[in-house]
């Protein structure tokens, strides 16, 4: 046998290696022998909230991959359409934030104002453009504290191309999309034979095969969650497929966008014992569950629990890594706001901008994590060794 000396370089190259590349443990479907692995259900879902938006503009091909390489369990979209009846993926009904479309001398005369929600606002609404229009867009980084260096080299994308992404994923990857401000893609948009943008979402669900309630065998072969702020599409649709809702809850002031109802309305017991009817949870936003003053978070608020005695799951948004979202209790540092909503409040998934940041808590916090990585390390250790032996 050879000493150890003759391969200690080689142990040496792989512990720089591993230190220095992706964590030590393998992301979901790697080394899985061929078959694609299923979606954990073990622990709460990693949602990846527009893709890997914080690394990368929102909504787009590239965001979701990078959210899928990073081990995302469902990738996140909001559904809206076009001028021409083309469900898009994009998050607000104007383009102006996240495209470059004031560049564009052929659309300056497009800017419209239109009442959204009962505020009149102004902009290039997304109605007003047809699919190949919306292509010839590039997106834009929202936010002026993130990386700037993909603006306007990517493209919008349809819900079609979004559901490919999933289905293409080399493991099981969910999807989850939102009807997005159903009010006035109905007021804006006609489809033939009087369907409306909520028959659209769900038959382009259908035309993918996505069907099944919640945990059955054709769920978790393709996996779906279909929200939206709108309780009467939830309703609406809930006649046309079985698939799992999730009820989104916005801000204490701002009612529901379509019957104007309170936060406290929908939020009640009365209301929840309703909605369990036809959702299988709720997703609200984070700094309603624990309120916050002074940027400290407080008291959270029973919400959870009194979700959770109905059966209920619950997903809130947004958890975001930078500093001006982290509320002092968390001393700046994601994996300690992850922790407490994982371990003390005890939701069900998490709406993230940074999909690797949870994947990596989630991971380096696993039962026997520690153990387990320390024994494939020893092993691939060996296998360099033996042809010295």
């Amino acid at each position: 046998m050879a000493s150890p000396s003759r391969f200690a370089p080689f142990v040496f190259l792989l512990l720089v290696i591993r230190s220095t590349a992706r964590p030590l443990y393998p992301l979901p479907g790697k080394g899985n022998h061929g078959s694609r692995q299923p979606l954990q259900t073990f622990r709460p879902y990693n949602i990846a909230h527009r893709g890997s938006n914080g690394e990368l503009p929102e909504e787009t091909h590239q965001a979701y991959m990078r959210a899928i390489e990073e081990g995302a369990d469902f990738i996140e979209t909001d559904i809206l359409s076009s001028k021409d009846g083309v469900l898009v993926c994009f998050h607000d009904v104007i383009l102006d934030d996240t495209t470059n479309v004031a560049n564009y001398k052929e659309f300056a005369d497009r800017k419209r104002t239109y009442e959204v929600q009962g505020v009149n606002t102004t902009g290039y609404f997304i109605v007003d453009f047809t699919l190949k229009e919306l292509k010839s867009l590039r997106v834009n980084q929202r936010f002026s504290f993130r990386d700037q260096q993909f603006n306007g080299k990517f493209q919008i994308i349809t819900f079609e191309e979004f559901i490919t992404i999933a289905l293409d994923a080399p493991r099981v990857v969910g999807i989850y999309p939102e009807i997005k401000n159903p009010v006035l893609i109905n007021q804006y948009v006609k489809w033939s034979g009087g369907k409306k943008f909520e028959d659209k979402f769900v038959e382009t669900l259908h035309k993918f095969g996505y069907k099944g309630s919640y945990l059955s065998k054709n769920w978790l072969k393709q996996p779906v969650f279909i929200q939206s702020f709108a309780p009467t599409s939830l309703l609406y649709i809930s006649n046309q497929t079985d698939l799992p809702k999730v009820f989104l809850i916005d801000d204490v002031d701002i009612p529901t966008q379509d019957t104007n109802q309170s936060y406290w309305e929908i939020t009640s017991d009365t209301y929840l014992d309703y909605i369990k009817q036809y959702v299988l949870g709720i997703g609200p936003w984070k700094d309603t569950l624990v309120p916050v003053i002074n940027n400290y978070a407080m008291t959270p608020s029973d919400l959870v629990s009194r979700a959770h005695a109905r059966n209920l799951q619950v997903h809130p948004y947004t958890y975001r890594n930078e500093n001006k979202y982290l509320h002092f209790n968390y001393s700046q540092d994601p994996y300690k706001e992850y922790d407490y909503w994982i371990n003390n409040i005890g939701v069900d998934g998490l709406f993230t901008d940074f999909t690797g940041s949870l994947h990596n808590f989630q991971e380096w916090t696993a039962p026997n994590h520690h153990d387990n990585t320390a024994s494939k390390l020893l092993h691939e250790i060996a296998l360099l060794a033996s042809p010295y032996e």
